[in-house]
């Protein structure tokens, strides 16, 4: 494929990870289009662009208007989804609609559209509990909620189409995003921005379980970088990758370096861990390192001090 895009979908667009993905798209001169029904994203995230896309408000499982806004896309970078676990847990027929009859459709109005490529956001929480680390492509699955379950499901569709109907599909498992425009009131909302919005102001977080279980944060921008790439990568075509850093940060110690950029020192309370909850989760990156030529730019202090930066200022 060309590294330039002309015509793209972004569904999920307004939402964190999507409005970014726009900004890159819109500033490398593609046509963007947007599907979002903005049952979690925000259209203030799009405020600045708004004029340079096409917006439609519309739910993924709408199929008259996916076939619209897909129309002529030479690929679709699929974010959209209930993206709570714990919403999933408690409403798994209800989220099973979206993130496994969406992502159908999707894919689906790609088919017919004839778009040459799907570029669908998965998730590290296919992996499960299995406690080998790091956590790689090829290693048994073992999905603990509703939502690792649906987001499995994306993956073995999209090897579907991508094998039985030629619609090439790339899946990228995502760690632990992070970064401005993160929602800290959404139900999925990342333990990095209810830490920042606790720090700003100065109240002390609830930590789930005992702080000690880690992560393998990545920041946003490095998560568009990704994207861009499988859409643009021959190789990547059918594979699935893991999109992380490789490293890892405790809970406990992630509470302490916020309390370090505020100027804190409040403890943080701790509560019973939250049900699907994983304890250790860290990437293995080697195969989107080989084959997307992707290598993260942001170390994790700066993407922290950007990201805190914004929720101060916001």
């Amino acid at each position: 494929m060309n590294s330039r895009l002309s015509k793209v979908l972004v569904t999920g667009g307004a939402g964190f990870i999507g409005s970014h993905l726009v900004d890159a798209l819109v500033a490398g001169g593609c046509d963007v289009v947007v599907l979002d029904d903005l049952s979690s994203g925000s259209l203030s995230n799009l405020e600045h662009v708004k004029d340079k896309i096409t917006f439609y408000k519309g739910t993924i499982q709408d199929q008259k208007i996916l076939m619209k806004a897909s129309e002529n896309c030479e690929v679709i970078f699929h974010q959209a989804a209930m993206v709570s676990v714990t919403k999933t847990v408690n409403n798994p027929v209800d989220s099973a609609f979206i993130n496994d009859l969406g992502t159908l459709f999707v894919l689906e109005s790609a088919r017919q559209n004839k778009v040459k490529r799907v570029v669908l956001a998965s998730s590290s929480a296919v992996y499960g509990d299995d406690p080998l680390l790091p956590k790689h492509e090829n290693m048994p699955l073992k999905p603990m909620s509703p939502y690792a379950v649906q987001k499995l499901t994306g993956e073995l569709y999209a090897r579907i189409y991508n094998d039985l109907y030629g619609l090439e599909t790339v899946c990228l498992r995502y760690f632990n995003v992070y970064g401005p425009r993160q929602d800290p009131s959404s139900p999925y909302s990342g333990v990095i921005s209810i830490f920042m919005t606790r720090a700003v102001s100065k109240k002390p977080p609830v930590i789930c379980g005992d702080g000690k279980q880690y992560r393998d944060f990545v920041f946003v921008k490095d998560v568009v970088k990704a994207n861009l790439l499988a859409a643009t990568e021959d190789d990547a075509a059918g594979r699935i990758f893991n999109i992380g850093t490789g490293k890892h940060v405790s809970i406990n110690s992630l509470w302490d370096m916020i309390s370090l950029f505020s100027g804190l020192k409040i403890e943080p309370e701790y509560s019973p861990p939250r049900p699907g909850d994983i304890t250790e989760s860290v990437a293995s990156i080697e195969q989107a390192k080989s084959a997307l030529g992707f290598e993260p730019d942001y170390l994790f202090e700066k993407g922290l001090k950007i990201t805190f930066k914004w929720y101060k200022d916001s």
